[in-house]
């Protein structure tokens, strides 16, 4: 079963609240990642409602998540993606890589969010959207990372991106 051709993508609503958070504590295995996701959702400077997108399956089950809030990198508006879940029997098989493409294309067209777009991921996954090592454009953390899993992805690659240090929302911790 492929499991792109078996999910439909769309903002969170207020019922998929603990969905989410059950989807996202199971895929990671503890809940941290499923606590900062209801922090930056309480972050009204973070949060972009259109920006929290699950993936359901044919029964509305949420199967996939991804999440883009607004951070800043250089001082200047940014957007991370973070974090990124598929419910443990579906992972490897295209359910993170619709929800992930489709919080993309959502940022791509949203009004008023910038066109820089960070991760720290699995360098395996990412670049497949056009993400690409963010030492490449001045783009660092304050803290200890591999080169290859801190990424950006220029949404509009005919205007210029900042470089600098990423601040995250507090929620992140760091």
């Amino acid at each position: 079963m492929d499991g792109r051709d078996q999910v439909v993508c769309r903002p969170e609503v207020p019922a998929d609240i603990e969905g989410i958070r059950a989807l996202v504590t199971a895929a990671f295995g503890q809940p941290d990642e499923a606590d900062l996701v209801d922090a930056l959702r309480a972050d009204g400077e973070a949060w972009i409602p259109e920006l929290s997108v699950v993936a359901t399956d044919v029964d509305d089950r949420i199967v996939g998540y991804a999440l883009v809030t607004r951070c800043r990198v250089g001082g200047e508006p940014a957007l991370a993606l973070a974090p990124c879940a598929v419910t443990p029997r579906l992972q490897n098989r295209g359910v993170g890589t619709a929800v992930t493409a489709d919080v993309l294309r959502r940022a791509r067209v949203t009004v008023g969010v910038p066109d820089l777009v960070v991760v720290l991921g699995h360098p395996g996954f990412y670049p497949r959207f056009g993400f690409r090592r963010a030492s490449d454009q001045g783009i660092s953390v304050s803290f200890e990372v591999s080169d290859e899993a801190l990424m950006y992805l220029d949404l509009d690659p005919g205007h210029p991106i900042a470089s600098g240090e990423i601040t995250y929302p507090a929620a992140f911790g760091v």
